[in-house]
């Protein structure tokens, strides 16, 4: 089987054609005052449309700048939003297409975490797609491992991550937005205790209502625990600051999570 999952949310989460997403991607790198930090281990990054959550997003991505050379291998790992699974589910393709080109999938390594491979939760889910192109913009060529969780605990996570550590080689994406659809004040509030808790790398306090990735956060932090990683909160806003009213928020956030040396 020579399977390519087909891009589902490009020309509306972020642009179709090539030229404008390339350019897109840029700007909103070019956009981040912080280009400075250790090359993280782990990143937190949101997964709404470009115009909501892309400033974020690149706050992150751009950690990732003055290292790009170090990474071969990352492991996608985001919430489910289409279809139903029970616990996590992996791809069956051996590619994920982006209008950018096309990313090769490490099927021998999800051949060995006997986990499912459910396509119909892939297939037109954009909490991984999103980060497609920014991974490319700055990493430009490594394999990809993406698995969607569903109905899974935070233990679960960490157990699969555990699995796929590896070494500098191995960079982990964690994709989660954070409070939904709360005035702006109650939104910055609620997400500022959720930011304290993944400063203190404390997944207890963190909730499904707290941040639509909460097993995904939550397993990260508990394997960021055990291997003793530092974490850095990069941005924190919502979609009020960027494209959005101020009366129906989503939280955005991005955190680096770099190895304690």
């Amino acid at each position: 089987m020579n399977a390519i999952r087909e891009p589902a949310v490009a020309g509306s989460f972020y642009p179709s054609a090539a030229g404008e997403l390339t350019d897109t991607v840029a700007a909103l790198l070019d956009g981040v005052s912080d280009h400075t930090g250790r090359a993280p281990k782990a990143l937190i990054v949101p997964h709404a449309g470009y115009i909501y959550s892309g400033p974020t997003a690149a706050a992150g991505y751009s950690r990732l700048q003055s290292c790009d050379d170090r990474y071969e291998r990352v492991v996608l790992i985001g919430p489910c939003h289409q279809v139903a699974v029970s616990g996590l589910a992996a791809s069956g393709a051996e590619a994920f297409r982006t209008p950018l080109g096309d990313i090769r999938v490490d099927t021998e390594t999800i051949a060995t975490l006997d986990l499912p491979i459910v396509e119909a939760a892939h297939r037109y889910e954009h909490s991984l797609e999103v980060h497609l192109p920014f991974l490319q913009a700055v990493l430009g060529s490594f394999e990809l491992i993406p698995i969607v969780v569903g109905d899974a605990t935070y233990e679960q996570v960490a157990q699969v991550l555990e699995r796929l550590w590896g070494g500098p080689e191995t960079l982990i994406v964690i994709s989660s937005d954070l409070s939904h659809y709360h005035p702006y004040d109650v939104a910055r509030a609620r997400d500022h205790k959720t930011c304290a808790a993944i400063e203190r790398l404390d997944p207890d306090r963190i909730g499904h209502q707290d941040a639509c990735g909460a097993a995904p956060v939550g397993g990260l932090l508990l394997a960021a625990r055990r291997h003793g990683l530092d974490v850095e909160t990069v941005d924190l806003r919502n979609s009020g600051d960027t494209a959005g009213d101020k009366h129906h928020v989503v939280g955005y956030g991005a955190w680096a999570f770099v190895e304690n040396v």
